[in-house]
């Protein structure tokens, strides 16, 4: 197991925590129970928790593939900055997550105003994560690559053959 290796196991975490976290916090805003909403809060602090070695693993990961074929340094840098902008919005739910399940004292549910916010941000931190993913795969994937998802020469080729 390589660097790479522990990077691509890890950065699933945080997507996926981010993402049903959100899912676990609406599901808890429409059915209007404290516990499932405070489930949700926790799952933010667990994946901000993982966020962190997903994110420094990405170094050691990029000294892994950076001379694999097909994968260029603009590639991997867009996938890293847009990895700081995943570590600030995923951290940011997890503080705001951690008051949440902190703030409130005894059977007091936690402050509406704190549930929209952290729902707020975590939509925010799903976009950005999902981002990040999707970068992180074209790094060694080439066919998800926006530029692949252009009509390929043969296509243009065989409309200039049907024309004449």
């Amino acid at each position: 197991m390589n660097a790479a290796h522990i990077h691509l196991l890890l950065n699933h975490l945080p997507s996926l925590g981010a993402l049903f976290g959100l899912l676990l916090l609406l599901t808890g805003l429409m059915t209007k129970s404290d516990d499932i909403k405070k489930a949700s809060l926790l799952l933010f602090v667990l994946a901000a928790l993982v966020a962190v070695p997903t994110f420094f693993s990405g170094k050691s990961a990029e000294e892994v593939v950076e001379d694999l074929p097909g994968v260029t340094e603009e590639i991997i840098e867009e996938h890293e900055e847009a990895g700081i902008q995943s570590l600030i919005a995923i951290e940011i739910l997890g503080l705001l997550s951690l008051v949440g399940l902190v703030m409130p004292r005894g059977a007091k549910p936690t402050p509406s105003w704190l549930v929209i916010l952290v729902l707020l941000v975590s939509l925010v931190s799903s976009v950005l994560n999902y981002r990040t993913a999707n970068l992180g795969g074209e790094i060694n994937h080439p066919e998800i690559r926006a530029e692949q998802n252009q009509p390929t020469d043969y296509f243009w080729a065989s409309i200039k053959l049907n024309s004449v």
